[in-house]
């Protein structure tokens, strides 16, 4: 080894030790009879000192020396002077006295600083990844994310879990996403794909009688991005057999909460992690992936607004649609301005508009008077009617109640995004907190209105509800799925079911999915055909690693918690992909790029 220690382990009991270190250059600071210089490797930081009394050649060595060289130093540990120490650094207390150094590696002057966490353009970054990956914070990441990995793995083989690894080349059968098509040279014409998720794999090892099973499985989906998507991401991919609902669930519940416990223990949760139907969750959030760190929920608002003369009101519940709000407390004093920002806020998230009343003074509300009321709509609802609409929302005077009036799923969106935008402005969401819960009996089927079809909620392999099946043919909508969803903090973390695992009952659900005799024996025959062999009743669920360790770091780009991303447009600025291949490589494939003007 050129090094015989680590640059972040040193302390104040190695002092007389002779070391030798290696690693990075991450400052020099030249004070003329001295020279100091910071060593950085993985584990840490070492200051080095240089002494031209002690060693002259050393000393010139570090004259030398620039940021992100790579340098090998041997010198004595010594307990750093009184008055210099550094108590906010593992290595704070000691320093190395050189006596030697050797240059192993020059470097050009870096893009961006590497030691220390400034703001670089994200394309920048990318392109100099392994520079990126350097930095204190990329550092940490890499670290946790192969915490939280072991973690997992450890806890599913202690409770009998198998790792198997499925197929990356499978065959093309789009669920959803597109696939990304791999060309055969063997078979011209042919393709494979890679895999969107192993669904089909993991189901066909619980009919081999795996029983329980995991993965950590590469993804891919060839699917417009976003801050929370990328083209190829990871998952613990999990699986078992003889299990209801709640046992996966609590399998889930008690891995991470343990994992949490063990791997970020500064962080906090809410025990035990509440459970809520989907529609309970929006109802009270308008989303199904609510972040409940904080409250505002809100309060369908049609009853009483139908019976009010505000036709804004009553024109939505007159066309089918729904009135609904909540109560942003302390906001009573916003200002026309602050007012007019929130109504622009939701009409970017489709809304027609927004209605405020505000609840000005102290007091009891039952004592509320006109006079109090701060609302463009004030004119149309009466005191009491107004009284009602505080109650039902939970208001108190001092604060102020928002409401949109429309489609049910257009208000929804609206009021979801506008509670979480009042949650970050009021700075209600805890930092330190990781809110879980469970999300279930979700419908198994919802209708696509551009498509005119119904759509699988979550997969086309789910489970219907005891009772419920009986609806697939007859009322598609009616039809609850043993579905069920973890979020945290606002994100989607895992998505599972339970298996269909008869022929019969696939068969069915296919057929309201629109899927021909034909298109189900050439997608699904190999797992149909497993069904009628003794299929085992199954479930699982697909939490992913990247967005768990968003909500671990506090970031809010997916991109930032994996090593190699690429950008949001799909490109990897690192290597220039995707890129043009040789024609000798198209030839040998048989295939031919056509190409359009645009």
């Amino acid at each position: 080894m050129l090094k015989s220690t680590s640059c972040g382990s040193l302390t104040a009991e190695d002092a007389g030790k002779i070391v030798t270190l290696a690693g990075w250059v991450n400052r020099r600071r030249d004070h003329g009879s001295l020279v100091f210089i910071d060593v950085r490797d993985r584990d840490g930081l070492t200051q080095v000192v240089f002494n031209p009394e002690i060693a002259p050649e050393a000393c010139e060595v570090a004259g030398q020396l620039r940021s992100e060289w790579v340098v090998q130093v041997e010198g004595e540990v010594r307990l750093r002077p009184e008055g210099t120490r550094n108590p906010n650094i593992p290595t704070g207390e000691v320093e190395v006295m050189a006596s030697r150094a050797v240059p192993l590696n020059r470097s050009l002057t870096p893009p961006f600083y590497v030691n220390e966490d400034s703001e670089v353009d994200e394309l920048l970054r990318m392109q100099y990844r392994y520079l990126d990956l350097r930095r204190a914070r990329m550092r940490d990441m890499l670290i946790l994310r192969h915490r939280v990995v072991k973690f997992i793995r450890d806890y599913l083989d202690e409770r009998g879990f198998l790792e198997v690894e499925t197929p990356i080349l499978i065959k093309s059968t789009p669920e959803g996403a597109r696939d990304y098509l791999v060309p055969s040279r063997l078979y011209p014409g042919s393709f494979y794909a890679l895999p969107q998720s192993p669904q089909q794999l993991k189901q066909l090892l619980m009919a081999a009688g795996v029983e329980k099973y995991f993965q950590i499985a590469r993804c891919f989906r060839d699917e417009d991005p976003r801050a929370d998507r990328q083209p190829e991401h990871t998952q613990l991919d999990l699986e078992m057999s003889f299990v209801e609902e709640d046992d996966v669930l609590d399998l889930i519940e008690g891995l991470y909460t343990a994992l949490i416990e063990s791997v970020t223990p500064h962080k906090s949760l809410i025990k035990p992690f509440p459970r809520l139907t989907y529609a309970e969750a929006m109802a009270s959030y308008g989303t199904d992936k609510p972040d409940l760190r904080f409250g505002m929920k809100m309060a369908d608002l049609s009853d009483i607004a139908a019976n009010t003369d505000f036709r804004v009101f009553t024109g939505a519940v007159q066309s089918g649609g729904i009135v609904k709000g909540f109560s942003a407390p302390g906001c009573a004093a916003y200002s026309r301005r602050q007012t007019d920002e929130l109504i622009e806020f939701v009409k970017a998230w489709g809304a027609r508009g927004l209605v405020t009343i505000a609840l000005n003074g102290d007091g009891a509300l039952e004592d509320l008077s006109a006079a109090q009321v701060r609302s463009a709509a004030s004119r149309f609802l009466s005191v009491e009617r107004i009284r009602q609409i505080a109650r039902r929302t939970g208001a108190d005077m001092g604060d102020m109640i928002l409401i949109v009036a429309g489609a049910e799923k257009t208000t929804n969106q609206a009021l979801s995004n506008l509670r979480h935008e009042m949650g970050r402005r009021l700075d209600m969401a805890r930092p330190d907190l990781i809110a879980f819960a469970f999300v279930n009996d979700f419908p198994l089927f919802e209708w696509n209105e551009n498509e005119g079809r119904w759509d699988a909620m979550h997969h086309a392999f789910s489970m219907p509800k005891y009772g419920s099946e009986k609806y697939i043919e007859t009322d598609p909508g009616r039809v609850t799925g043993r579905l069920y969803d973890l979020v945290a903090n606002g994100f989607e973390l895992a998505s599972g079911s339970i298996r269909i695992h008869t022929r019969e009952l696939q068969e069915r659900v296919f057929e309201v999915l629109g899927y021909t005799k034909e298109e189900v024996a050439e997608r699904f025959g190999q797992l149909l055909t497993a069904f009628e062999y003794g299929a085992p009743p199954h479930g699982g669920i697909a939490p992913g690693i990247d967005r768990l360790l968003m909500v671990l770091t506090g970031m809010d780009n997916i991109r930032d918690v994996i090593a190699f991303p690429k950008t949001q447009n799909g490109i990897d600025p690192l290597f220039g992909a995707p890129s043009p291949v040789d024609q000798a490589q198209l030839d040998e494939l048989k295939l031919r790029v056509l190409t359009t003007s645009h």
